[in-house]
């Protein structure tokens, strides 16, 4: 069955990725009003910093991975595979080859919302790989599906070109249009947390409500 095609977004700019790359998720969704933010997607790579890209959007069917394959021949370096499977894990949509055609083709990450499989190798790997589940049952390759449009990742809203952004506590992701004043945000936010820290270290920290903690008492 066919698969829609569409052109990919415009890359989100360097800086801002470099910029994101130092950026908790958690911070990050605090300055979005704690809105965004896929829900249970857990990482199976070897944890090794935050995933940072431009989102490369594709819509298939449960348990088929034909349009991810066509997503693979036209994925940019930079680009985060994002894969609206519907949330079902009957059937892995990706594995250790095609990730190590994204390795190959210098992708940023993959984000699936179904599941995926050879797990004990996908561990071993530094791209990041985001997934629902696992199972051993490997995919149809029958379509239909479509590239660069709009999906729903965890109850997460995608849509090309989106900037995204993994760690441990989970995925979020956001226009590029708002990414500058976001960063800012985000920046004076960890230095307000840094200053909180410092003061529970020091005995300072007054509470929540302006009272002195137990802690500092």
């Amino acid at each position: 069955m066919a698969i829609e095609r569409n052109p990919s977004a415009q890359p989100a700019d360097a800086a801002l990725i470099e910029g994101f790359r130092l950026a908790a998720t958690a911070v990050i969704s605090d300055n979005l009003l704690r809105l965004p933010g896929a829900v249970g997607l857990l990482p199976y790579h070897r944890v090794s910093g935050v995933m940072v890209g431009t989102a490369f959007t594709v819509r298939t069917r449960p348990g088929d991975n034909l349009a991810l394959h066509e997503a693979l021949e036209h994925i940019r370096p930079g680009d985060v595979l994002v894969v609206d499977g519907g949330g079902d894990t009957s059937r892995a949509l990706i594995g250790e080859i095609m990730m190590n055609i994204a390795i190959h083709r210098n992708a940023a990450g993959m984000v699936i919302d179904g599941a995926i499989r050879d797990v004990a190798a996908i561990a071993q790997m530094d791209l990041p790989c985001f997934a629902r589940g696992t199972t051993h049952r490997g995919p149809y390759k029958d379509g239909p599906g479509a590239l660069n449009v709009p999906v729903s990742i965890g109850g997460m809203v995608v849509n090309p070109g989106d900037i995204v952004v993994g760690d441990e506590d989970g995925i979020v992701a956001f226009s590029q249009s708002i990414a500058p004043d976001l960063l800012q945000a985000v920046r004076a936010q960890e230095a307000r947390e840094a200053e909180i820290i410092k003061s529970i270290q020091e005995g300072r920290y007054k509470g929540a409500y302006g009272k002195p903690s137990q802690a500092a008492e």
